[in-house]
């Protein structure tokens, strides 16, 4: 897993207003505040990072190391090691994970596929409301 020390650093932002149709591939991390149509896609080679602000809105197949998500997916997650669903979370697909932390009110239409490799069970963590 990620923790604070090891995660790759933000290179890259799809500034909110921004509309792109097509695929996208990074390395490092990616930011998306704006609109994507298309595949949103991190290189395999190296440790990676995906934002999805609340703004954001993708359509179209998303994969990266650890995904955060705060806005909308409509199309299927590959999470390789850790999804993060925040409150506004709103995915419209199959979502495949090793670890999963999932925030009160995040929203999956689809089915949760966990990475399970022999015997291991995946990571679940389900996030309760701080008082």
């Amino acid at each position: 897993m990620f923790n604070k020390k090891k995660q790759p650093p933000i290179r890259s932002l799809i500034a909110q207003g921004s509309h792109i149709n097509g695929h996208i591939a990074f390395s490092a991390g990616l930011r998306v505040d704006g609109e994507v149509n298309g595949n949103v896609r991190a290189s395999e080679d190296q440790p990676s990072i995906l934002v999805v602000s609340e703004s954001a809105k993708i359509v179209g197949e998303v994969s990266a190391d650890h995904i955060i998500v705060n806005g909308s997916i409509k199309g299927p997650v590959h999470a390789r090691q850790m999804l993060e669903l925040q409150p506004k979370a709103r995915i419209e697909g199959d979502v495949h994970y090793a670890a999963l932390e999932m925030h009160q009110g995040a929203l999956i239409s689809g089915q949760l596929r966990p990475a399970i490799e022999g015997d291991e069970k995946p990571t679940l963590k389900l996030a309760a409301n701080n008082p």
